[in-house]
């Protein structure tokens, strides 16, 4: 749906990498969200998604650990956002990330890479409904 806004997170242990795009169209990483905790994080991810007025929620989901894939489940059942909530694919997306910004980012512990993996992580959503 073209004026659809999206937008996805990776979740991790210390950070959680956001991404957003409307419609179809370019996807941009967002700065990401440092956790503190479960209830500030889910907090914050509360307020960006409700500051960007998202209608559907991708969140990156690993096919490789169950025991990650509880913990993003627990996670995601935290959030207050109540509109659509898709579990994608994440395999790869952190590490394409850091290939992605070879050169470019030192890679600092500041999220960037977090943010980008999930840009990744929503482009690959998007090419399915394209």
């Amino acid at each position: 749906m073209p004026n659809q806004k999206y937008a996805s997170i990776d979740i991790g242990l210390k950070r959680i990498g956001v991404a957003i795009s409307v419609g179809l169209g370019i996807t941009s990483p967002q700065s990401a969200i440092l956790r503190k905790n479960r209830d500030q994080a889910a907090r914050d991810v509360d307020s960006f998604l409700q500051e960007w007025e998202v209608d559907t929620l991708i969140v990156g989901f690993p096919s490789a650990s169950v025991d990650m894939q509880n913990r993003i489940k627990h996670f995601v059942g935290l959030l207050k956002f109540d509109k659509k909530i898709i579990f994608q694919e994440e395999n790869m997306s952190s590490i394409e990330a850091e290939e992605l910004t070879k050169g470019e980012i030192k890679h600092k512990r500041d999220g960037r890479i977090d943010s980008i993996a999930a840009k990744i992580i929503l482009d690959r959503y998007l090419q399915t409904l394209k």
